[in-house]
């Protein structure tokens, strides 16, 4: 278990790295920002480019995984190793060989983790409430959004394929790039 004085020596060294690299982190945070603004604007594009890149990293980790295991066929758990680094392949390939399609698929499968997602986190809300924590009513309306996104998705289907994984993923790009340029410039004023 780390000690009060690990945790603030942690931080310490963390608030460091960040001072001296905040033109690294303020890049990054503009790169991240200008790609969810283009995959907000081009929605279609963005879910076409990720679906294809889901597929090639299905596909490498595939091989990755299927040359480990031979190399380790004497180990226990080989074919179930086995099995798992060709159905990464076989994934990789049918992402690849119909990307359109797979975009319906993935979207499917977004609005079903989204509504998983949702309803769990309700349950913990709920659970937190009976404790008399503070702040389960934040946890419930992520739940409630969760929720709200999932419904939005899976009953515009077929037609969200088109639009939900771009903006889901332009909405978290563009977010986690505007938190790392406010904290590059927090860390860059704090220079002076």
């Amino acid at each position: 278990m780390t000690s009060p004085e690990e945790f603030s020596r942690l931080q310490s060294m963390m608030s460091r790295t960040v001072k001296d690299h905040w033109k690294a982190f303020l890049f990054e945070g503009i790169l991240l920002a200008i790609l969810g603004v283009a995959a907000l604007i081009l929605p279609p594009l963005a879910s076409l480019a990720i679906t294809i890149f889901l597929g090639w990293m299905f596909l490498i980790s595939g091989i990755g995984g299927l040359v480990v295991t031979y190399w380790a066929r004497s180990t226990p758990g080989f074919w179930w190793s086995l099995i798992s680094a060709a159905l990464a392949v076989l994934a990789g390939l049918l992402l690849l060989a119909r990307p359109m399609q797979a975009v319906l698929t993935l979207t499917i499968v977004v609005g079903a983790y989204f509504l998983a997602e949702g309803v769990t986190t309700i349950m913990y809300a709920l659970e937190h409430r009976r404790e008399l924590s503070g702040r389960w009513s934040w946890l419930l309306i992520s739940g409630l959004v969760d929720i709200a996104i999932s419904f939005m998705v899976i009953t515009g289907l077929p037609s969200s394929a088109e639009w939900a994984i771009g903006v889901l993923v332009g909405i978290n790009l563009l977010f986690g790039g505007a938190s790392l340029i406010g904290m590059a410039l927090a860390a860059r004023n704090s220079n002076t």
